[in-house]
């Protein structure tokens, strides 16, 4: 579990109230408690994990509440999910955090993190030369 700093837990939580005011959808405690807890950790954590996690920590949230939320956040931009392979999505934060990429251990599963500026500079020019926008 990570410590994140409170000015960015709020920089976070500012940008989903707006996008759920602009969407009117309601603001609930559940839908913040799921963000709060994707930002307060490092891990690449699967929906039901993430399900288990509130449960433990006594939060009032049901399954359908996570999925619907995690699609939310997904849409305004503040995590993101990876499909690794045949197993479940994964999701992790992706407000003002550092471009990186995955590798996955074929033997063991174990996921890991780098980073190497060569490989966005690589994907912006292809992005040039074909004329499409990165996302």
């Amino acid at each position: 579990m990570s410590t994140l700093p409170q000015q960015k837990l709020d920089e976070v939580r500012s940008i989903f109230e707006a996008f759920l005011k602009k969407r009117n959808k309601r603001q609930t405690p559940e839908r913040f408690a799921v963000l709060e807890e994707i930002y307060q950790t490092e891990d690449h954590v699967d929906a039901d994990e993430l399900y288990v996690r509130l449960k433990q920590d006594g939060t009032r949230v049901s399954r359908a509440t996570v999925y619907n939320t995690l699609e939310l956040l997904m849409e305004c931009d503040l995590v993101v999910r990876h499909q690794f392979g045949k197993n479940q999505a994964k999701y992790e934060r992706a407000y003002s955090y550092w471009q990186h990429d995955h590798l996955i251990c074929m033997d063991c599963n174990e996921l890991f993190e780098f980073c190497d500026p060569r490989l966005q500079s690589i994907q912006e020019m292809v992005a040039d030369i074909y004329e499409f926008d990165m996302c």
